[in-house]
């Protein structure tokens, strides 16, 4: 296999459809996957890249700790343009790490990135295919609203920045289901990387 000619999955879904659990599916099976919000938590995180960016850029959303994402999500929440700001500065940096990831991976015959906000930015157009997790609506706002420090407003507050689920599915070249039995979910993943990934390839 020459190197370079990895086959790029784009896999999304939103808040509370169950895509980390996806992505892990996919690791288990050997494919590398690029995790968009693991590279964001490291740059923000203790000794980060962006941390003295944020800080400067929002005042007091910083510490020892790295950035304090509760103070950074209520400092930008409901402003398009904080939003815009903090959006110029992490992008960048994960488009430089994302950069990185695939050339330690160039010769995999299939390469995932898990990216939260794939439509909402524009990052189809990065990928070959798309695979969008998904669930029942009741089953999101469920485990959604499950979560320590949520509630109706933040989940639809959230939801409004996020192209709608029904969308995401009809531009999606694969729906995998999360609101059914595990099994079914990995039969799912295994079908996608059986679809994509040549055989022999890996």
């Amino acid at each position: 296999m020459t190197s370079g000619t990895s086959v790029r999955l784009g896999l999304t879904g939103s808040i509370g459809m169950g895509k980390s659990t996806v992505a892990a599916m996919f690791a288990e099976a050997g494919v590398p996957v690029f995790d968009a919000d693991a590279a964001v938590h490291r740059l923000q995180g203790p000794g980060g890249r962006v941390v003295a960016a944020i800080e400067a850029a929002f005042p007091g959303t910083s510490g020892q700790g790295g950035v304090n994402r509760t103070a950074l999500s209520e400092a930008v929440l409901g402003s398009e343009t904080a939003m815009r700001l903090l959006e110029s500065i992490v992008h960048p940096a994960v488009r430089e790490e994302r950069a990185r990831f695939v050339a330690d991976h160039a010769d995999a015959p299939l390469i995932v990135f898990d990216v939260p906000l794939l439509f909402e930015t524009g990052g189809e157009q990065a990928v070959d295919k798309v695979a969008v997790v998904s669930a029942a609506e009741p089953v999101q706002r469920a485990r959604v609203l499950a979560r320590a420090g949520m509630s109706e407003a933040k989940l639809d507050a959230i939801l409004a920045r996020q192209v709608p689920d029904a969308e995401k599915r009809a531009r999606a070249d694969f729906v995998i289901p999360t609101d059914v039995p595990l099994e079914q979910t990995r039969a799912a993943v295994a079908a996608v990387i059986a679809c994509l990934q040549p055989p022999g390839g890996g």
